[in-house]
């Protein structure tokens, strides 16, 4: 099918629209969850593993998943995962640390299909000589969630009418608003005359459960790599503050979420121009130096400079990965595919959770932090030896299957 030269469609607007929804609940629920499972009782490792639990399920359900965008409804699979969002988290009414681990669980099913159908239809709908530009606008709309809700979150926690419950309705609210966008967008998307499937021959249960899709495999792997200290960032940074001692913390939130936003466009374009190898060794760089620094750092400004410059190294790596897997994707796939890439977020987040979570109780925040640097140093060495041996750029070339 060809796209129109322009990235501004009503079907782009839409599905920017719908995921900037889905993704409100999950960073409303970034700061709050942690408080919520510590007043329950919970330790910093049980903390890891309730949120652990959104992870997992969202990774064993994205070949499922996947398979029905190609099979059926790419808008179909993302309005459903809004819907499941929606209704998982009202399992957290219950008090208890089991009842919001499983409300979590089943959070991850819904953020499956919200991921996957709307990668899948970003991959659909982007002009192919600006899909760095596309990438980075598009996972700018989902990252712009953090400037505005995890502070709403907190003031709806905090208010004198507020409250844990209050939060978690407005969170379903937000879900159910974006499955009605996705509903407007459904009937402006074109999809192509079906393409021949390897389904048909080698059996849909085989399909479902095939997880490994070669030409999707190095930004996968990159962009789990990229994510594996976010949740210290995003989810944890609010208890180290806690532990500081510092007060009016939403100020935090909202300059991380404000440049994750500006950076991810601005730098997805960045990436047409210099290339993804190079684009993917600043992101590396770049978190690896905020998480040296932030263990230097006692107060809320230098906190914000640190997480500044983390989710700069963020913007720059996910939406140069986001392309590069945009690029490689094949079309007779393309559901199936993007699963397996939108797979690396709920996996590195529940991983990295662990490993936080872990690292805290053993060695405290300053050896969780120096941990998480030396894991970014690595991917940064990954990627530096990558391209000394590939100067021709094969090794970040987009996929030579037939489009």
């Amino acid at each position: 099918m060809p796209t129109p030269d322009t990235i501004w469609t009503r079907t782009f607007v839409l599905l920017c629209a719908s995921q900037l929804l889905g993704y409100a609940q999950h960073f409303m629920l970034a700061p709050v969850l942690p408080l919520f499972l510590t007043q329950l009782g919970a330790a910093p490792f049980v903390v890891g593993l309730v949120l652990a639990c959104f992870a997992v399920t969202s990774v064993i359900v994205r070949p499922l998943v996947g398979h029905w965008a190609d099979h059926s409804s790419e808008a179909g699979v993302m309005i459903a995962g809004l819907l499941f969002q929606a209704a998982s988290i009202f399992f957290c009414f219950i008090p208890f640390i089991p009842a919001a681990a499983l409300a979590n669980g089943l959070r991850g099913i819904g953020w499956a299909g919200l991921n996957t159908g709307g990668y899948s239809l970003l991959a659909l709908i982007s002009p192919e000589k600006k899909r760095g530009a596309a990438s980075g606008l598009y996972s700018g709309v989902q990252s712009s969630a953090q400037i505005l809700f995890p502070p709403f979150a907190l003031w709806l926690l905090y208010a004198n009418f507020g409250g844990y419950r209050l939060v978690f309705v407005v969170t379903a609210i937000f879900s159910l608003a974006g499955a009605l966008a996705g509903w407007a967008m459904a009937s402006t998307v074109n999809r192509p005359a079906k393409l021949g499937s390897a389904a048909a021959s080698t059996g849909w249960w085989r399909e479902i459960f095939h997880f490994v899709e070669p030409e999707i495999l190095l930004p996968s792997l990159l962009l789990l790599w990229l994510n594996l200290g976010l949740p210290a960032i995003t989810n944890f940074s609010v208890l180290y503050a806690k532990k500081l001692g510092i007060a009016n913390f939403a100020a935090y939130f909202v300059v991380i979420g404000a440049t994750s936003m500006l950076g991810r466009p601005l730098l997805g374009r960045l990436s047409d121009r210099i290339g993804r190898g190079p684009s993917v060794a600043a992101g590396f760089a770049f978190q690896a130096l905020a998480l040296l620094l932030i263990n230097l750092m006692t107060n809320l400004v230098g906190m914000i400079f640190c997480g500044a410059i983390y989710m700069l190294g963020n913007a720059i790596g996910s939406s140069t990965t986001l392309a590069l897997a945009v690029e490689r994707a094949d079309p007779k796939r393309r559901g199936k595919q993007m699963a397996t890439f939108s797979i690396a977020y709920p996996l590195s987040y529940g991983v990295g959770s662990i490993i936080t979570g872990a690292a805290i109780d053993l060695a405290g925040y300053t050896g969780m932090f120096l941990l998480l640097a030396a894991i970014q140093a690595a991917g940064l060495a990954f990627i530096v030896s990558k391209q000394a041996g590939n100067r021709s750029g094969e090794f970040f070339a987009p996929s030579t299957k037939d489009k």
